[in-house]
């Protein structure tokens, strides 16, 4: 009993109260080890544009971890830049490749190394009277144009069919600024970025793959890495290994990652179920297999439960088999410890403010 309780009657009904109530079953209970600093959280909106998103929250984190301040860098410039960079690629290889409005976070380094970045009050990157992105008429527009042009019956090309393409991202996402003024100082694009010193050079990027040798590097095999970036491949257990102890060490880490797996939801939890109920028996067996997958899920992501093991085979076989992919960019910034018996760490993510999660804007990710 919470309280002691000094009448004898009184006691014996607060025990009678406490053995007539059903005992509740205890959710997640996370606490957390290592919390790093951020910036506020943005919103993608309806835009495929999450890796400039995360990519540049990361910087905005690096930024504050280095104590230069909060910093809104824009994301629409960089979109801007690389999906212009990205048609060029497309119609030099007459369509034979990928065009479409995703990117990773090797986008964001080369476009601060090469045109630079500004801060979102320079370029908001919304011309159409709204006031979150929504790309579905720009890509459209966008797609159907650089493919008019890639894969249309045309046996020479005009040297201003890139003004037109620069002409649609100006009309939705604004024109880049050349110079602009923040703080009371006079900037280009690359001298702010210049101004904000940041070395690329002095981050790396990281992945595990069996199709490719350990301790080397290697372009992923995705379509979203078109600029064919290299990561450095490690063992699976050493490449948590490096996150946590990033994390731990006070860095963010920018994650490219699959919101379409099934242990995904938007509830707070990620969890990667042991749909096969080997500690149940008898009368609770029968009752799980009786239960629809929907409701099976459901019960899984109400509380810890017995979880499946992913091994690097496992996360090979998935890769292959096109059932893991990277749809969606996010950065971590925590480390929550979830209460159970193998005190198994999860990852906190930054992700677009879903409201429906249990802390808005946060997505879970199970390591």
């Amino acid at each position: 009993m919470k309280n002691i309780v000094l009448i004898a009657t009184l006691g014996l009904l607060s025990l009678n109260t406490v053995a007539q109530e059903p005992k509740k079953e205890e959710g997640f209970v996370f606490s957390t080890v290592k919390e790093n600093p951020i910036t506020s959280i943005k919103n993608q909106n309806r835009s495929s544009t999450c890796w400039s998103f995360s990519s540049l929250a990361f910087l905005e984190s690096e930024l504050l971890r280095q104590g230069k301040g909060e910093y809104d860098l824009s994301e629409m410039f960089v979109v801007h830049h690389t999906m212009a960079d990205r048609a060029e690629r497309y119609v030099r290889l007459h369509g034979d490749n990928s065009f479409s409005p995703g990117g990773s976070f090797y986008d964001v380094v080369y476009c601060m190394n090469n045109y630079g970045l500004v801060p979102q009050e320079a370029m908001n990157g919304i011309m159409y009277g709204d006031t979150l992105p929504v790309h579905n008429e720009l890509d459209a527009v966008a797609e159907a144009y650089v493919n008019a042009i890639a894969k249309g019956k045309l046996t020479k090309l005009t040297p201003v069919w890139m003004n037109g393409l620069n002409a649609i991202y100006d009309t939705y996402l604004g024109k880049c600024p050349e110079k602009f003024s923040y703080k009371g100082k006079e900037y280009t694009p690359l001298t702010f970025a210049k101004s904000l010193g940041l070395n690329a050079d002095d981050y790396v990027s990281l992945t595990s793959y069996t199709h490719h040798p350990f301790y080397k590097k290697f372009a992923i095999e995705i379509q979203d890495n078109w600029r064919n970036a290299e990561s450095w491949n490690l063992p699976i257990d050493e490449f948590m290994t490096v996150i946590e102890n990033a994390v731990n060490n006070g860095y963010t880490v920018a994650w490219g990652s699959d919101v379409s797996e099934d242990g995904f939801t938007r509830d707070g939890i990620a969890v990667v179920p042991q749909m096969n109920r080997t500690d149940l028996t008898g009368s609770d067996m029968a009752r799980w297999t009786g239960l629809t997958m929907a409701d099976k899920r459901k019960e899984l992501t109400s509380k810890p439960m017995p979880e499946m093991e992913i091994t690097q085979e496992m996360r090979q076989k998935a890769f292959n088999n096109w059932e893991t992919t990277d749809d969606h960019a996010c950065s971590f910034m925590a480390w929550p410890k979830i209460k159970t018996e193998k005190n198994t760490i999860w990852l906190k993510t930054l992700g677009e403010p879903i409201t429906n999660t249990k802390e808005p804007g946060m997505l879970p990710k199970h390591s």
